[in-house]
């Protein structure tokens, strides 16, 4: 078992033994998710720290969606629970960059895509490829994409 998933796992335990609803139902839907992700495909597998990092920004993603969704729905209750279940899953990830640092790696990578030949909003991809490993699970990728695409337009 990797260190992250055992983490979860005795994170799960002592919650349990605490009586944490919320903290032992959001950490059992999590590591369902992992044991989902270890069986998928043609055959079982252990999942490395950085897939399970991945899993779990999953969820908590799918957690702030379900948020806004129940919001626009006219449900405060069921979104502030989505909230905090998030934050919950938050524990678990690398601490996500700020706007400004995020706009330093993409001017940089804007950079040097351009000292490379390539121009204008055609260059998105190649500078998504510079910044996507520099980033890697401490940016959501629309974010990127966004700060990428204000960028390379003006």
């Amino acid at each position: 078992m990797t260190t992250l998933k055992a983490k979860l796992q005795d994170d799960l335990n002592a919650a349990i033994r605490e009586r944490d609803e919320l903290r032992s139902s959001t950490l059992r839907l999590t590591i369902t998710a992992i044991t989902k992700e270890e069986v998928a495909g043609t055959t079982k597998r252990q999942l490395s720290d950085d897939e399970v990092q991945k899993v779990i920004a999953k969820e908590a993603k799918k957690r702030r969606e379900a948020a806004d969704a129940f919001e626009q729905g006219g449900r405060p209750e069921s979104a502030e629970r989505e909230r905090a279940e998030g934050l919950v899953l938050d524990a678990y990830l690398p601490k996500q960059l700020g706007d400004e640092e995020l706009d330093g790696i993409v001017a940089a990578a804007v950079e040097e895509a351009r000292a490379a030949g390539a121009e204008g909003p055609r260059a998105m991809g190649a500078v998504m490829k510079i910044v996507n490993p520099k980033v890697a699970g401490r940016a959501e990728g629309g974010r990127v994409a966004a700060a990428v695409k204000k960028l390379l337009a003006g």
